[in-house]
């Protein structure tokens, strides 16, 4: 059956963990999982905002491809549109270095330099919940 769990920084939001979730039931997820998370907070000018989503869902789709890159999910703050948020999770530390070496990366890096507001921060994260694998996208996706 279905638990409710408590959505990290947001205690007033609940989520619902199917029974089926990887991961699910296991007390121990933060001594067993390896990922590191990474959300990339940016800020572009307003008339480079379309060209940047180009230039990231461009990144981002080369990036799957990376054997140690679980997601990278491109997100755009729904109020306002200059600013976005990269959610990189990596199976290991050493594929976030491994991912500045690639070609996309340095495409990426030189096309958006100049489009930005200010410069970019982010923030790391230690994996607990799901488990490793439940990180994966879904066949298809």
């Amino acid at each position: 059956e279905p638990r409710l769990k408590r959505a990290g920084a947001h205690p007033d939001i609940l989520n619902v963990v199917p029974p089926s979730a990887p991961g699910w039931g296991n007390s121990r997820q933060s001594e067993e999982n390896t990922m590191l998370i990474v959300h990339v907070f940016v800020h572009v000018k307003p008339d480079c905002v379309e060209a940047f989503k180009e230039a990231s869902l461009d990144n981002a789709l080369h990036s799957v491809q990376e054997a140690g890159i679980a997601r990278f999910d491109v997100i755009q703050q729904a109020d306002d549109a200059t600013r976005f948020v990269l959610v990189e999770v990596y199976r290991t530390v050493e594929a976030t270095a491994q991912h500045k070496e690639t070609t996309h990366y340095a495409r990426w890096r030189d096309t958006v330099a100049e489009m930005m507001a200010e410069p970019r921060g982010s923030v790391k994260y230690a994996n607990l919940f799901p488990a490793d694998a439940g990180w994966d996208y879904p066949p298809g996706v």
